[in-house]
């Protein structure tokens, strides 16, 4: 556990690269700090791979809704800079539904490009943004 942790610890707002460094050193380990990413860095998924939910929010996305939740569709900011490094707005996410979770739960969609409803790309995390997959049909 501890070391899942510390291999997928960001570099967060508020946390400064030594305080990264130290949290890993403590933790017996060297933290994986955030990058630019580009496409061709992350592992791809075929849609017809992924949890029938997350399929249904992907045709959502092409239909332009209507989606279960309120923060769908809103910007994702890429925070993490997991994905490739595009101007604020291009990414916007989306919640897959987590059977049995009470809340959204930690599976989304991030779509990027303009308009909303004709993605250039799309990724998948069912880990709260630690981790992506692109999509490929």
């Amino acid at each position: 556990m501890v070391e899942k942790a510390v291999a997928t610890l960001q570099w967060r707002k508020g946390m400064t690269l030594a305080s990264a460094l130290f949290l890993g050193a403590w933790l017996g380990a060297t933290p994986v700090l955030a990058r630019d990413s580009s496409a061709s860095d992350l592992p791809v998924v075929a849609l017809a791979e992924l949890p029938a939910q997350a399929q249904r929010t992907h045709s959502l996305v092409l239909a332009g809704g209507p989606f279960p939740y309120a923060k769908d569709g809103t910007v994702f900011g890429n925070r993490e800079r997991l994905l490739p490094k595009r101007s604020r707005g291009h990414y916007r996410e989306y919640t897959v539904k987590t059977p049995g979770a009470r809340i959204r739960g930690a599976r989304r969609l991030v779509c990027g490009g303009k308009p909303p409803v004709k993605p250039e790309v799309c990724y998948y995390t069912e880990d709260h943004y630690s981790s992506f997959r692109r999509i490929v049909p």
